[in-house]
């Protein structure tokens, strides 16, 4: 079974692990009541809007 003859340094490990590492950007759409950005498949937090149709009753 193959060993390693010395052990592998933090700098050798780290650059090997960074390419898998990176995060990516969420991918946002549009409103298109508002045209605001926002997550698709959910409700706008700027207007409240789903679909065409008010989902949260706006505060008074």
């Amino acid at each position: 079974m193959a060993v390693p003859k010395r052990k592998t340094s933090k700098a050798r490990r780290d650059k090997r692990r960074s390419p898998n590492m990176k995060m990516a950007a969420p991918g946002l759409s549009v409103c298109p009541k508002c045209h605001e950005p926002k997550l698709p498949h959910r409700v706008c937090p700027n207007c409240n809007y789903y679909d065409g149709k008010e989902v949260i009753a706006a505060e008074a």
